[in-house]
C-alpha cells in the first residue's frame, strides 16, 4: 500500500471491475495507481494527514494506518522466513525516515527473532545513518536517509562521461 498505489491485490478484481463496472484498461490502471492505497481507504494520501487523522480519532484513517503497517509486517515476515532469519532491517525514504510511529509499529511483532527497538533513539530526530535497535537487540534496526535526486544526477553521471 502507498500514498495512491493499491499494492497487492488479486488479480481477479481487475476482470469484476472490468465486467460489473465496465471499468476500461485506463480506468483500471488510474484507480489502481492513483486513487487506491491510502487516498482510496482514508481519502489522504500523505502519512502526514493519516497521522493526524489518527490524532482526531478518525476512522478511514485509523483503517488506512492499520493496512499500511499490516502489508509492512507481512512483507517483513516473508523476507524473514525467505531469508531463514535477518541481521538488519532498515528504514529509509520519508516515511521510513521520520515517522517513529511507523517504525515502531512495523517491528513490535518482531520480538521473537530477539528484535528490540530504543524507543528514545526511535524518537530521536536525526540525520545520518542511525541505529534506533537497543544494544543487545539480536537484530540491527536502522534509519538510512536517502536523497534520490542526488543518486539519479550520479548515475546519470556516471551513464553519460566521456
Amino acid at each position: 500500500v502507498m500514498g495512491t498505489r493499491s499494492g497487492d491485490l488479486d488479480p481477479a478484481i481487475l476482470f469484476h471491475l472490468r465486467r460489473t463496472a465496465g471499468m476500461t484498461v485506463d480506468e483500471l490502471d488510474t484507480l489502481l495507481n492513483r486513487k487506491s492505497g491510502l487516498l482510496g481507504l482514508s481519502g489522504r494520501s500523505d502519512m502526514r494527514d493519516i497521522l493526524r487523522g489518527l490524532d482526531e480519532s478518525d476512522a478511514a484513517a485509523t483503517l488506512a494506518f492499520d493496512v499500511y503497517i499490516r502489508r509492512l509486517r507481512v512483507y517483513a515476515g516473508a523476507y524473514v522466513a525467505l531469508l531463514g532469519g535477518v541481521d538488519v532491517i532498515s528504514f529509509t525514504a520519508g516515511v521510513g525516515e521520520n515517522v517513529p510511529l511507523v517504525r515502531a509499529r512495523a517491528l513490535e511483532t518482531l520480538g521473537f527473532l530477539g528484535l528490540r527497538v530504543d524507543s528514545e533513539r526511535n524518537e530521536a530526530p536525526g540525520r545520518g545513518i542511525r541505529r534506533i535497535s537497543t544494544a543487545d537487540s539480536a537484530v540491527e534496526v536502522l534509519v538510512v536517509p536517502t536523497n534520490e535526486e542526488l543518486e539519479i544526477a550520479r548515475q546519470t553521471v556516471a551513464v553519460t562521461a566521456p
